[in-house]
């Protein structure tokens, strides 16, 4: 049964006139579905996946009423985000509430111990939550983080350095609860307490908000977390004698000097006791949880043993597919909906996150555990909007640290054999033991005590793109013109490689020069056994390619990101017109190839200095006959694009890559085309090249998150974003991928980008936040 906000009323949620007389009735006569009757969050199955116990609902029922919990609950991604976006319509204050009311004795308990918990940035609705977080962000931001990477390090050494000869451990009790504890007591500036004590207040902390304790329970952690609150105040009192400390809580103090209002006495002494249990505990459930899914994937751990530049997206992977946090909860403040379910006032949600991390709309082939995953980072495990977890930089920090030591000085560790418990609740979920073995005489650091002072560079906030890399075999590399080397790369393992859809590209990193360049992928999409990439030696590159030429031979391993397509082929179009300059053949070879498999009218033209010079220009003549047409220099032929495109046709799509030169004559005849029906795949561009003496420094609103920042004259909207803790993915930062698009919801945009379409920018609703800025310096409202 739910309470209404208005009258306290108890009332059934569910309009009984919608269901006919043999619908199953739940415990308290709701028809609801079985599978809504039997929903509990408190039973194991929930607490080993809850994903998995809710994929039912995902399926059939995604926003369904639990009459044993009193709640309404949430499954899918998009639902479960938007809800979290709307913070007037879903209001955060029950976030804290006890999900299972106290009884009059245990109340009693709390009352003794004058325990008095008030708001906190978790459970507060605006226009106070704001008030306080952007007066308390600037400690979390990542540049004010990097002063804990030296801390986190010496701890995780010091932590592995105990039982690195034992050959085996309980990670969760000799590691991985207390060294995030440590951190967060250091990032909140608290002194080192009793360890002991603290993490069995944390645990009664989480049963008594989250979980379902019995009467006698009840009354034991009433105690536990009375005793927790009366030391919470104890150390708050002592941190104000030497407000000048370096941690979060002082700094609260500091500012408490300027803004009384807002930085209250009752709020600080809450937040000390909520800071300690959300400085750590998230941190140590993720982390364990991210080596228990790691270990049980063992390409995976032997990947980032190998590679740990894959550490940060497999961290950004581990949070999404088995994160910390299970589920979270709002009230609704109106009636409103949910999907397509109506949702009265005064409803209680529990929005299962981790369900929406596991949704297929959202997350291809959810289920399964791919280190990398390119929308990995999108995961709603630190929630989203201007309640998103503000101390999430912190936990990658140690999620990735930990990470980097165990791999490098354990890289033969698995699991032992057990059977995992997690204590039952709602919403913090890890197991509550990990046990892991090795044998310590293939310990690394004993043949190679220098691996002990090798650390990869740490990446705080949004992980990007270009990090997420595999390795590849160079099956066959030969030059198929003078200055064309192809590439036919394949998997080490002999297992298949990603599919990809034409005009799709791949990033090859060349070597230790720091360089990487994409190439077009110019082999059957279809047959995932290889991919095939040519390569033109350009005397003008910026190094790529010379670098490619000149040291990669058949047999190589090397590293490629991708595939990445942001020159799609629109696979029902009725007629293309296909266009290629030189190298630029490589996308528009597989273009042609997927045209003549789906039936679509197609001709190919290809220009060229000569036939000596054209890459792939025999196998395309083999494939597709007389719809290819060669335009040779050196014969005096040349296209004529103001011929071949005087009749304006709106069943026909343009497809084309080559020089800059070209697409720039391509775009002026199709000037009185339809809008979009020419598509370009760009090999650079200087549009976004950013001269601060030329730019205004501008505003903008991020509407989702509550906050306005400036972007200075002399920064992209990208940096400012990042900057500021807000999560944007990010890869060439030259307006060429698309990765780093965000969406506008009011003012007006200088695209600079070669991504989006003439209609596209025209609309106005979108932007590339690595390049593009407003129109005169004026202000931006976005979807962030």
């Amino acid at each position: 049964m739910n309470q209404t906000a208005k009258t306290g009323v108890s009332r059934c949620p569910i309009d009984h006139s919608a269901f006919s007389n043999n619908k199953p009735l739940s415990a308290n006569g709701c028809p609801v579905s079985a599978g809504a009757a039997a929903f509990d969050p408190f039973s194991n199955d929930y607490q080993q996946s809850p994903p998995d116990y809710v994929r039912w609902a995902r399926e059939e029922e995604p926003v369904f009423y639990s009459p044993k919990l009193g709640y309404w609950i949430v499954t899918r991604y998009d639902d479960v985000k938007a809800v979290f976006r709307d913070n007037k319509t879903f209001s955060p204050s029950i976030a804290l509430e006890k999900i299972t009311p106290n009884s009059d004795e245990a109340n009693a308990v709390l009352a003794s111990y004058d325990y008095g918990m008030s708001r906190t940035l978790v459970n507060e609705d605006e226009p106070a939550h704001m008030a306080r977080r952007r007066l308390l962000i600037e400690p979390f931001t990542p540049e004010a983080l990097k002063q804990h990477e030296p801390l986190v390090r010496k701890l995780a050494r010091q932590y592995v350095d105990k039982f690195i000869n034992d050959g085996k451990a309980d990670l969760v009790n000799q590691m991985l609860w207390e060294a995030p504890l440590v951190v967060g007591l250091h990032f909140l500036g608290v002194p080192e307490e009793d360890m002991d004590l603290l993490r069995q207040y944390s645990i009664a902390h989480t049963v008594n908000t989250w979980g379902r304790p019995g009467p006698e329970e009840q009354i034991k952690v009433a105690h536990a977390v009375g005793n927790f609150w009366q030391l919470s105040g104890k150390i708050l009192e002592k941190m104000r004698q030497n407000p000048e400390g370096g941690g979060w809580m002082q700094y609260g103090i500091r500012l408490q000097k300027d803004h009384p209002e807002v930085i209250t006495d009752s709020y600080l002494h809450s937040m000390m006791m909520a800071g300690i249990v959300a400085g750590h505990e998230t941190t140590a459930h993720g982390t364990a949880n991210a080596i228990k899914i790691l270990l049980q994937h063992p390409d995976a751990w032997r990947e980032i043993c190998e590679d740990p530049a894959l550490i940060p997206n497999a961290v950004e992977e581990c949070l999404r597919h088995n994160g910390s946090i299970a589920a979270w909860r709002r009230l609704a403040t109106c009636d409103t909906r949910i999907g397509e379910v109506d949702i009265p006032a005064g409803a209680k949600l529990l929005m299962v996150s981790s369900s929406a991390n596991h949704d297929d709309r959202k997350f291809e082939e959810a289920g399964t555990f791919d280190i990398r995953r390119e929308n990995a980072s999108e995961q709603l495990t630190f929630g989203y909007g201007s309640h998103q977890c503000m101390g999430k930089n912190l936990a990658r920090m140690e999620l990735q640290i930990f990470l980097e030591e165990f791999t490098r000085r354990l890289p033969h560790m698995k699991l032992s054999e057990q059977t995992f418990s997690y204590l039952p609740n709602t919403s913090f979920r890890g197991p509550e033991h990990l046990l892991v073995e090795w044998d310590p005489a293939q310990n690394p650091e004993r043949t190679n005590p220098g691996i002990l002072d090798l650390h990869a560079p740490l990446r705080l906030g949004e992980p990007s793109a270009s990090a997420i890399s595999r390795p590849v075999v160079v099956e066959q590399a030969i030059l198929v013109t003078d200055d064309t080397l192809k590439l036919r790369l394949v998997s080490p393992d002999g297992k298949p490689l990603p599919r990809w859809t034409p005009g799709a590209h791949i990033d090859i990193e060349c070597g230790d020069t720091g360089i990487s360049r994409q190439y077009s992928l110019c082999s059957d999409p279809a047959d995932t056994g290889h991919l095939e990439i040519a390569i033109l030696k350009d005397p003008e590159s910026r190094g790529g390619s010379a670098w490619i030429h000149d040291n990669i031979k058949q047999g190589d391993r090397i590293q490629i990101r991708g595939p990445r397509n942001h020159f799609r082929m629109d696979p029902d179009v009725k007629k293309m017109i296909l266009v290629a300059g030189g190298i630029g053949i490589t996308p528009i070879s597989a273009m042609a190839r997927e045209a003549k498999l789906r039936g679509i009218d197609y001709e190919i033209h290809y220009s060229g200095r000569s036939r000596s010079s054209m890459a792939l220009l025999e196998e395309l003549s083999a494939l597709h006959g007389d719809r290819l047409k060669v335009y040779a220099r050196d014969e005096g032929n040349r296209n004529d694009f103001a011929t071949l495109l005087a009749k304006p046709d709106p069943d026909t799509q343009i497809y084309a890559c080559g020089p800059t030169r070209m697409l720039d004559g391509l775009q002026q005849c199709c000037e009185t085309w339809p809008e979009d029906a020419l598509r370009m795949e760009h090999f650079h561009s200087v549009l976004g090249a950013l001269d601060p003496s030329k730019e205004n420094a501008f505003e903008v609103e991020l509407k989702d998150s509550g906050l306005t920042l400036t972007v200075a004259a002399d920064q992209t909207l990208l940096q400012a974003l990042q900057g500021a803790n807000i999560d944007v993915q990010s890869d060439c930062c030259e307006g060429l991928c698309g990765s780093c698009e965000v969406n506008v919801v009011q003012g007006e945009v200088d695209h600079r980008d070669v991504v989006l379409t003439r209609s596209e920018k025209e609309l106005n609703n979108k932007m590339m936040s690595c390049c593009s800025r407003s129109v005169a310096g004026k202000k931006l409202v976005l979807a962030l």
